[in-house]
């Protein structure tokens, strides 16, 4: 089982100028953890999750004013589409993080959170329930 089969192809993606209130708002609407920050002054994409948003917030910030640029994470791990899940399951505990970046010849073509990983070994399981 690869990462092209059970990542998310539909990314919320925002700015560095976005507030956290608005990264929050766009990532409650689409039902997602996590926003890819797209800066086209750094190199590379970044990531803001809710975790971020929730740091912030807990440490008394004002969502309002506080923007993705101060509070996402810049230094990532990528993984490939071609990735097998247990390779980006196994970087996520590495790392201590729940999403990851799906790059393809530098192009971000989707998103991989644990979710999404459990979701596929288990849909992979219950088939191989229905079929014994």
């Amino acid at each position: 089982m690869q990462v092209r089969e059970a990542m998310n192809p539909v990314l919320v993606s925002i700015g560095p100028g976005h507030t956290l209130r608005q990264a929050a708002a766009l990532m409650s609407q689409r039902g997602v953890g996590a926003a890819v920050v797209i800066d086209p002054d750094a190199y590379g994409p970044g990531i803001l999750t809710e975790r971020d948003v929730l740091r912030a917030i807990g440490a008394g910030l004002d969502p309002d004013v506080e923007t993705a640029e101060s509070h996402h994470t810049r230094d990532l791990v990528f993984a490939g589409p071609e990735w097998t899940l247990i390779d980006a399951a196994q970087a996520m505990i590495r790392g201590g993080f729940r999403h990851l970046i799906v790059i393809d010849h530098d192009d971000v073509v989707g998103i991989l959170s644990v979710r999404d990983i459990v979701r596929h070994w288990s849909r992979a399981a219950a088939d191989l329930r229905t079929t014994a």
